[in-house]
């Protein structure tokens, strides 16, 4: 099912929203309507046609299967959720989404695998504007929004190296970070992601100020995208690539192997139980 119309010069969300507002139009309904069949506010609903905000992917689920649509709604939302990004991160996004091979390492909790009460707490502390609510809840959409590549199908071959240090600073609250635990717990666990620890024991070593991700497509190229210090390169000339392909081999040479990190986790999240149960 398609939607004819020249989206020349549109913005991803701005589609999105029209594409909504045709299928409610088309099946005869109003926004009350859909609200009540739905479960959605109506106010909410509103926003989304009008392209004022950015909803979960779970939501564009939904009203596909409302309006049985196929994933119309979900492949207007990937190229809507791009909107939400800077520029330079968007190229990035969108090879993240084709990769069928995605290696990273993070010295904090990658987004890639972020619950939505986590991610809502590291991307609250930058805002202070009167709007940063909305602000921040379209971040989060945004971000939980990267993690559909884990459910693609087929789904990519994904390593994961996090620094012990992303295991030694908690969220705020104790619910949060415990939830954080548990999902990185299941995520040790499935079948096409290997997750592993580098250890304080491993000492300095060459990426301790940024993160770095290397993408393999399905054609066999590649590429690599470093973030740091307020700057990000992505970068596809082979001998980079190659170069950081190394420097992160190196990386998990260091790391505990992927049964010992999830014993690793398994300990941490021990440890926060006992505290949270006498503080």
């Amino acid at each position: 099912m398609t939607e004819q119309v020249d989206a020349e010069g549109e913005s991803g969300r701005a589609v999105l929203g029209r594409t909504l507002r045709y299928l409610r139009e088309k099946a005869g309904k109003s926004l009350g309507q859909l609200a009540e069949d739905t479960g959605y506010d109506k106010s909410y609903l509103s926003r989304l046609e009008s392209g004022e905000r950015l909803s979960k992917v779970t939501v564009m689920e939904d009203l596909d299967v409302y309006y049985e649509a196929g994933e119309l709604l979900v492949s207007h939302w990937k190229a809507a959720r791009l909107d939400a990004f800077m520029d330079p991160y968007k190229r990035f996004m969108a090879l993240e989404a084709t990769a069928r091979v995605m290696w990273k390492f993070a010295p904090a909790v990658p987004g890639l695998v972020q619950t939505e009460d986590f991610a809502r707490e590291v991307l609250s502390g930058g805002w202070t504007t009167a709007d940063a609510d909305e602000m921040v809840e379209e971040q989060v959409a945004a971000r939980l929004g990267r993690q559909y590549v884990l459910r693609q199908r087929p789904a990519p071959d994904v390593r994961i190296i996090m620094d012990e240090v992303a295991f030694r600073r908690p969220a705020a609250r104790a619910e949060t970070w415990h939830d954080q635990l548990l999902h990185l717990e299941t995520v040790a666990m499935l079948p096409n992601l290997s997750l592993q620890v580098l250890p304080f024991s491993a000492g300095v070593h060459h990426h301790m100020t940024g993160s770095l991700t290397l993408l393999w497509q399905k054609d066999g190229s590649a590429v690599a995208y470093e973030e740091g210090d307020d700057c990000s390169q992505l970068d596809d000339d082979p001998d980079d690539v190659l170069r950081r392909r190394l420097s992160y081999d190196r990386l998990r040479d260091l790391a505990l192997s992927p049964l010992d990190s999830l014993a690793f986790i398994r300990a941490v999240l021990k440890e926060h139980r006992r505290h949270d149960a006498h503080p």
